[in-house]
């Protein structure tokens, strides 16, 4: 038994059954994945995955099993190198974080700065996606942070720790009508085509419940990934923009105005999160810590012993106090 060959198994898995998808995610050949895959049966007596002709179409029993103990191993494997590396040169190594636009556009560039100038041999890596997505690749160990408001609790084997509060607001063109409706409320800004995030983005599902709880049903016109689009297409006049506060920028978001609408949402929670069971090298912790100052390397700790949902909360109701606003 070969440590590629559970590489494989594991990669083929993920990929949905896809050998040629695996291969190309592993650099290296189709051919050479199957055959690895039929040596590895082979040894163990029994099959993996079922197959119809040439093409795997389910997991077998004995293959779920297998697969969670070479997951195991892998993650194993990555933490023995973690260690190694740890002990040669603390300060000296590589950082993936998976997270969304509004999150690398806004909330992280002060710390990725902070971070750099204190580890400068530690190299940091930036991928961008879904909620869903940026959950997945840290429940798989292909990043080592996920940074997202929504969907990392959905992943039970993830250690998941609050960051920061924030809230929306609304977005409109210089001399816009809502810029007279004070306070701002619902039923004024329900009567505007409402451009905003794509639903499952930076807290979309609190402004839906917000309009949902009082009977009122937006006009949402166009939805975008990307805070930028959103105000765009706000200065094209296509409707008013709902976003994330942290995402205006007055100097740069010249002609449109900024209304604070967080009397009529409920405040969102950023969230980073991490594979259960990885190892953290001492600039992780350092990251963390700096990204939320509350989350302190014994607050990670405690963060990880945490097993069930009776105590997450009662660490969560903990560290409220501690959110800042952002």
């Amino acid at each position: 038994m070969k440590l590629n060959q559970l590489r494989y198994i594991c990669e083929v898995a993920r990929r949905d059954l896809n050998v040629s998808a695996a291969a190309e995610a592993l650099f290296t050949s189709q051919p050479g994945v199957s055959k690895q895959i039929r040596l590895l049966e082979s040894e163990l007596g029994l099959e993996i995955f079922e197959r119809s002709g040439k093409h795997l179409t389910r997991v077998t029993p004995a293959g779920e099993e297998i697969l969670q103990a070479a997951n195991r191993v892998l993650e194993d494997v990555r933490n023995i190198r973690a260690i190694a590396e740890e002990h040669k040169d603390e300060a000296r190594g590589s950082l993936s974080i998976a997270t969304t636009h509004t999150q690398a556009r806004h909330a992280l560039p002060p710390v990725v700065t902070s971070f750099r100038e204190r580890f400068p041999n530690v190299s940091l890596h930036m991928h961008q996606g879904t909620p869903m997505q940026i959950a997945d690749q840290a429940a798989r160990g292909q990043v080592d942070f996920a940074i997202a408001t929504e969907a990392i609790e959905l992943f039970e084997d993830l250690v998941m720790m609050p960051c920061y509060r924030w809230n929306r607001s609304v977005i409109v063109p210089e001399g816009h009508p809502l810029l007279d409706v004070q306070p701002l409320t619902l039923e004024a800004l329900a009567s505007y085509p409402i451009v905003t995030y794509v639903f499952g983005f930076t807290g979309r599902s609190k402004l839906d419940t917000a309009f949902s709880e009082f009977g009122l049903t937006p006009n949402v016109v166009f939805t975008a990934t990307d805070s930028e689009v959103i105000k765009t297409y706000v200065s094209l006049n296509l409707g008013v923009g709902i976003i994330a506060s942290m995402s205006f920028e007055p100097e740069r978001d010249r002609g449109l105005r900024a209304i604070d609408a967080s009397h009529l949402f409920e405040h969102s929670v950023t969230n980073i999160g991490f594979r259960r069971g990885t190892y953290l090298r001492s600039y992780m912790y350092d990251f963390i810590n700096t990204f939320a100052p509350h989350l302190t390397e014994d607050v990670v700790h405690r963060a990880i012993e945490a097993r069930t949902a009776e105590e997450r909360d009662a660490l969560f109701r903990e560290l409220a106090p501690h959110l800042k606003e952002h």
